[in-house]
């Protein structure tokens, strides 16, 4: 059955379920459900549109760090020689904020935050970004964003335009944020952006090890706040697939295939 004729049927049930004194709020439902379909159907250009609106509006909420900031010289360090991923041109940015988080957006944007870089060496931070590169390289995050996007639909009445996507409210935006901070991949997108991850270090001049230092670092963290359940590292990964397996992954792939395991020095001090 396709979505038109689902929405369709969802109509039918509040038209007989709906009381008299309830039926001035069923134009709205009807007309959030309409507004709906249409986000299903949001074209390639139109969703890129979205996620544009998305990261301008996450750039301009959160304290990017500057050129000459110390967590960007780093990070582009880094990051030299990651220039795109399936011809997705990427680009990175610092936010300087408490959370230990990183992210990446389907139109390549990356944004890794300075509390993660303080607590991770060179090494692991490169696993959480060829992690996240992974899932836009499988079209993942466009994926996860259509979904949210879709959730806020049905709330809100997110819609196309004549052609042009409605700009969204900062209300939405919020609300969007929200959707994809609690947004989870399945273990087999979670494996893929770990083998994708590791391949791209790999052909891009860097230690693949990277990939199972970064699940280390996050494992110890994740052990360090186990009696705390609101953590914030226990609420980012208690979705994601164990990590004691992903590190066996990658460390068996990175041994069999003969690659030296670099020295998983200290966390550096963002010079």
């Amino acid at each position: 059955m396709n979505i038109k004729k689902i929405v369709a049927l969802m109509l039918l049930c509040l038209v007989m379920a709906a009381p008299a004194m309830a039926q001035f709020n069923l134009k709205k439902a009807i007309n959030g459900a309409v507004k709906a379909t249409k986000a299903i159907t949001l074209t390639d250009e139109q969703m890129a549109a979205y996620v544009k609106e998305y990261i301008d509006w996450m750039d301009t909420h959160n304290k990017v760090c500057g050129p000459d900031d110390p967590y960007t010289k780093r990070l582009e360090r880094l990051t030299a020689g990651l220039t795109d991923v399936e011809g997705i041109k990427l680009n990175f940015k610092v936010y300087y904020v408490i959370d230990v988080n990183a992210f990446a957006c389907a139109d390549g944007s990356v944004r890794v935050f300075s509390s993660l870089m303080d607590i991770m060496t060179d090494e692991e931070l490169l696993g959480v970004i060829g992690h996240e590169v992974g899932h836009v390289a499988h079209h993942d995050s466009k994926k996860g964003f259509r979904t949210a996007l879709l959730a806020s639909a049905l709330k809100d009445g997110i819609s196309s335009k004549g052609g042009t996507v409605a700009a969204l409210t900062d209300s939405q935006l919020g609300d969007l944020g929200e959707a994809l901070a609690n947004a989870s991949y399945s273990q087999k997108q979670e494996r893929d952006a770990d083998d994708y991850g590791y391949e791209f270090l790999k052909r891009c001049g860097k230690n693949p090890w990277a990939m199972a230092l970064s699940f280390k670092q996050l494992k110890k963290m994740q052990d360090e706040q186990g009696a705390k359940k609101n953590s914030k590292i226990n609420q980012l990964f208690s979705t994601h697939p164990d990590l004691e397996a992903r590190i066996k992954r990658m460390e068996e792939r990175a041994t069999k295939e003969g690659i030296e395991k670099p020295e998983n020095s200290k966390p550096a001090e963002n010079k």
